[in-house]
């Protein structure tokens, strides 16, 4: 039977790796599977379900190149392949854009990988899609909170779940550097979404955070942090802003997918190079990136001073004077990210993957 079996692992993270003691496994098991024989399996002393699943599983897998690299690294007795995540494209392309790519690209919905050919749709176009997403969001965000936000203004979005390795908050390192820059340089706008787990009590303080730190720096930088976050919440955030931003500590963002649905809506991606990012970004052509690898327990916090330096240099210095100088060159831009992202980081490219390389 292990010959009919795959695994794929998801997460670095050893809270994503299930152990149980083997009382808790005799209750629900009972005399089903001899203890013997599950210590064989899943670890002497507790039943390590990752440990489980590998040694009864002919392929593993992660879910980013990056990803297979980090799981190997873990589990060095392993081979351990990757397959790197995909979203749907239809499910997860706006209004809008699909239009758009309906007009340019008959049969996308199809075979998403024809969304290369987006390089020639005029990037005229492109930016008159985006703004009806944008309005979109707007439209949704005012009827949620009061804030002064603006069709004009840099939007940048971020939204995932809220636990620590994720650093939410990283953006809000010197909440200075941000009041200066959309002086100086133009306004920005921040909108975050995203739900910490019941018993995370940390990522309800990261929430909470945040929303201290809106309330002091309004009205000149508006920030929402949206409730109820939901799919359709998700679909017009990662439509309608400007910049996605991820900020994970790496390497523990497995692969992580919001930035591919900003993709398929032409929003490129400002984050640290982790997960599926280390393939998807091509530096301004499909976004910007940050950080430079792996940084273990002992230097995380060296390592959160790094990113956020770099954070700021990348928004003050190049993202928004692109913004705000030169629209031409930012619809470019969105239109790579189209090209080069969103026609490989999809479900229909993920499934022939796994069609390939795991289930025949």
């Amino acid at each position: 039977m292990r010959q009919a079996r795959i695994f794929t692992t998801h997460t670095p993270v050893p809270a994503g790796h299930d152990q149980f003691s083997y009382e808790l496994v005799k209750q629900v098991l009972g005399d089903t599977a001899p203890l013997e024989v599950l210590q064989m399996l899943g670890g002497r002393d507790r039943l390590n379900m990752t440990l489980l699943a590998l040694n009864m599983s002919s392929y593993v897998n992660g879910v980013a190149k990056r990803h297979g690299e980090v799981s190997q690294e873990m589990f060095p007795g392993y081979a351990i392949d990757s397959i790197t995540n995909g979203v749907h494209s239809v499910t997860w392309t706006c209004e809008s854009f699909a239009t758009l790519y309906d007009r340019h690209i008959p049969g996308w919905r199809a075979d998403p990988f024809s969304l290369r050919h987006a390089i020639s749709i005029p990037t005229q176009e492109i930016w008159a899609a985006h703004v009806h997403a944008k309005q979109r969001l707007l439209a949704e965000v005012r009827k949620r909170t009061s804030l002064p936000f603006r069709e004009d203004a840099l939007t940048i979005g971020f939204a995932r779940r809220a636990t620590q390795y994720k650093r939410a908050g990283l953006i809000f390192s010197e909440p200075s550097q941000l009041l200066d820059m959309a002086r100086r340089v133009g306004p920005i706008q921040f909108m975050f979404g995203g739900k910490a787990h019941p018993k995370d009590e940390p990522g309800k303080e990261i929430i909470r955070r945040i929303i201290r730190i809106a309330a002091q720096l309004k009205p000149e930088i508006p920030i929402a942090y949206l409730e109820n976050y939901d799919r359709d919440l998700a679909k017009l955030l990662t439509a309608g802003v400007d910049l996605w931003l991820n900020t994970p500590l790496s390497p523990l963002e497995a692969s992580g997918t919001s930035g591919m649905k900003a993709a398929h809506n032409g929003v490129p991606s400002l984050s640290v190079l982790d997960g599926w990012w280390v393939e998807g970004s091509v530096e301004g052509v499909t976004g910007w990136s940050i950080g430079r690898g792996s940084a273990d327990a002992a230097s995380q916090e060296q390592s959160g001073a790094r990113d956020a330096r770099e954070l700021y240099d990348k928004l003050r210095g190049v993202i928004a004077p692109l913004f705000y100088q030169s629209r031409e060159q930012w619809s470019e831009i969105m239109r790579q990210t189209i090209a080069f992202n969103a026609s490989f980081f999809n479900t229909h490219r993920m499934v022939q993957q796994y069609t390939a390389n795991a289930y025949v």
